[in-house]
């Protein structure tokens, strides 16, 4: 029930304390992460973490200049690692054939779930975690910046430190939009108004409308957050980081 209690009260924070993580904290969490579910038991992942300062200011300037970055004080960043499964099967006499998109999506699969378990983990010990979409927008620096070999690429990165704030939760929609019992249902148009009246009819929506000079949310959404031609660039920057991290072959034999 604990964990359930603590999944049920996430907040997202992104003001931190510079008070340090303990190591053994630290390490509790990661442990946790690494009992989380993965393909074929192969844990094709690798977590890397950042403490230094220095480092973190560095960081801080690839990831958008978001100020929690350098102000937290452990930053995770979790890759895809099939270099480490590959160089075992060579090891052994072993081919491996995990070069394509499939393999990738495996080991970020694999990924998202150690990061997901070590967010509910630091939460339990009364750190705060904010996820940073960024790190997939700028794998090809975060490739340069943590001299990653073939077949490693960054997925997503966690910020852990102590909360310096005490945010309100973040509105969520109603079970009924993301759940589908036996089939899935598609949506009508009455179906979507009622899904989404409530975020809608948030003050914090229409404090947003009225900032960005727009008619509704959604208009927020695809006009200045997550735009066309940002989604075709980044897209561009990441295929191109998964061809040149070995992920794309799709010749065959």
């Amino acid at each position: 029930m604990e964990t359930i209690k603590t999944l049920l009260e996430h907040k997202t924070i992104r003001k931190y304390k510079s008070d340090p993580v303990d190591d053994k904290v630290l390490d509790e969490i990661l442990d946790a992460g690494f009992r989380a579910s993965t393909t074929g038991n192969m844990q094709v992942y690798s977590v890397i973490v950042s403490k230094e300062r220095d480092k973190r200011k560095e960081l801080c300037k690839i990831h958008f200049g978001q100020e929690m970055v350098e102000q937290a004080p452990v930053l995770l960043t979790f890759c895809a690692d099939f270099n480490r499964f590959n160089k075992w099967c060579r090891q052994r006499d072993a081919d491996p054939g995990y070069d394509n998109f499939l393999s990738f999506f495996t080991a970020a699969i694999d990924a998202l779930l150690v990061a997901q378990n070590v967010a509910v983990a630091a939460e339990a010990h009364g750190l705060g975690i904010c996820y940073l979409g960024t790190t997939t927008y700028q794998a090809d620096k975060l490739i340069g910046f943590f001299d990653l070999p073939s077949g490693v690429v960054p997925v997503t990165t966690l910020v852990v430190g102590y909360p310096d704030e005490n945010p309100d939760q973040v509105d969520r929609l109603p079970a009924e939009g993301v759940v589908h019992h036996e089939t899935y249902k598609d949506y009508s148009p009455e179906d979507i108004d009622r899904i989404y009246r409530e975020k809608e009819q948030l003050p914090l929506t229409a404090q947003l409308i009225d900032e960005n000079q727009l008619d509704n949310l959604a208009q927020i959404f695809t006009f200045k957050r997550y735009t066309k031609k940002d989604n075709l660039h980044f897209s561009r920057v990441l295929l191109d980081v998964l061809h040149d991290q070995g992920f794309m072959n799709h010749e065959g034999d």
